[in-house]
């Protein structure tokens, strides 16, 4: 049996090597390293792949954030709402640009931002909501889009782990997530389901005037050169990391089917055990067919175990030469940086108990059946034990 990663990079780049390691090559030898012509190809195709009129690349996805809520014009004391279960660059954008992090509980099933609890948090001082559609699973876009209509307030969607999803509307309408909101943001971090090999970024929008404010940000405020009209900032897809997204991006919807189908497997091993809960990822489908729905792409494959010793668990694995991820161990509410007086426990209940229960298994394009029956049994074992 092959070793087991959590993310096999070295193999996915073997299918690709020819067309990545020629591209890098023809990139040194134009020295065309920074918005190069590769950029504004993959920039093209993406926009094309995901059905949005602009795409702007940028240095990495915290930036993507940042640059996103510059652009939209929010001031310092504005309050932006968004999940307390994710990771933190989320809310160390807001929190960079003085405006006023307001972290709410998420939903039991999906892990995503609850809708009931969004309401809740909303005051004159809301400006916006940054949905995360957290482990590759849409969060809930048309109770989101509606909140945001009925309070005059902006959407940003971090999509950086869920690039590829599809979102099923009510009406049985479907985008790409990352388009729907006003603004987009994703990471290209090598890890992702289309990651490049170093840092890369990018932000999304339908918008044309946003789109413009965008492009001279990333550019420090530049649209003609040492011209700055807008405060800017130096945030660029560099043309080495264009060209691997431009190789694998054709890919990306072949590597969001193997997801979910090494997904599927480790769900038919784990089904019927009380002691584990499987994702659940469309309410719109059947919950045991993920091949059949790409509303959950499988960024994380994550459980959660009841009455389960889970550091126990992350110790056997490790032992047994498993790789796994508790993602998140600490709430942002409680991380020093993010302490707030306004925060309660009481609302933080599911947070509070995810990351207690939570562990993510290894989860890429390169698992092969034999790895994940190993991995099955393996945890099996130790829970059954």
């Amino acid at each position: 049996m092959k070793k087991i990663q959590m993310v096999d990079l070295k193999g996915q780049y073997e299918k690709i090597k020819d067309e990545v390691d020629s591209g890098i090559r023809q990139v040194i030898e134009s020295t065309s390293f920074i918005n190069g012509p590769v950029v504004h190809e993959f920039q093209k195709d993406l926009e094309n792949y995901l059905q949005v009129k602009h795409v702007i690349p940028c240095a990495n996805g915290t930036d993507a954030l940042q640059i996103a809520m510059m652009g939209l014009g929010l001031k310092p004391g504005d309050e932006v709402i968004t999940a307390d279960f994710t990771f933190a660059a989320t809310v160390e954008v807001i929190a960079l640009l003085q405006l006023t992090p307001v972290l709410v509980d998420v939903d039991p099933v999906t892990f995503n931002i609850d809708t009931e609890a969004i309401k809740k948090a909303i005051t004159p001082k809301t400006k916006a909501i940054v949905p995360v559609h957290l482990f590759g699973q849409a969060a809930n876009m048309d109770e989101i889009m509606q909140l945001a209509e009925a309070h005059n307030l902006f959407v940003i969607e971090d999509n950086a782990q869920a690039i590829g999803a599809d979102y099923i509307f009510k009406d049985g309408s479907v985008k790409k997530t990352g388009a729907i909101g006003h603004v987009g943001a994703t990471s290209f971090f090598p890890s992702k389901n289309l990651g490049c090999y170093g840092d890369g970024g990018a932000i999304f929008t339908n918008d044309d005037e946003l789109a413009h404010t965008l492009r001279g940000i990333v550019n420090h405020g530049m649209y003609r050169r040492y011209y700055h009209d807008v405060v800017g900032v130096n945030s660029r897809l560099d043309s080495i990391q264009a060209v691997v997204l431009k190789a694998k991006l054709p890919h990306l919807d072949a590597y969001n089917k193997a997801r979910r189908q090494a997904a599927q497997k480790y769900t038919n091993a784990f089904t019927g055990n009380d002691k584990i809960i499987t994702p659940n990822y469309c309410t719109a489908c059947d919950a045991q067919r993920y091949d059949a729905c790409n509303t959950h792409v499988f960024h994380q494959y994550t459980l959660r175990l009841k009455g389960v010793d889970r550091d126990g668990l992350v110790n056997f694995l490790n032992e047994k030469g498993i790789p796994c991820g508790v993602y998140y161990p600490v709430p942002l509410h409680q991380q020093k940086a993010y302490q707030d007086s306004r925060y309660r426990e009481a609302d933080f209940k599911v947070t509070n108990q995810l990351v207690n229960e939570v562990i993510s298994l290894p989860m890429h394009t390169e698992l092969d059946d034999e790895q994940i029956e190993f991995i099955a049994n393996t945890l099996l074992k130790f829970i059954n034990q």
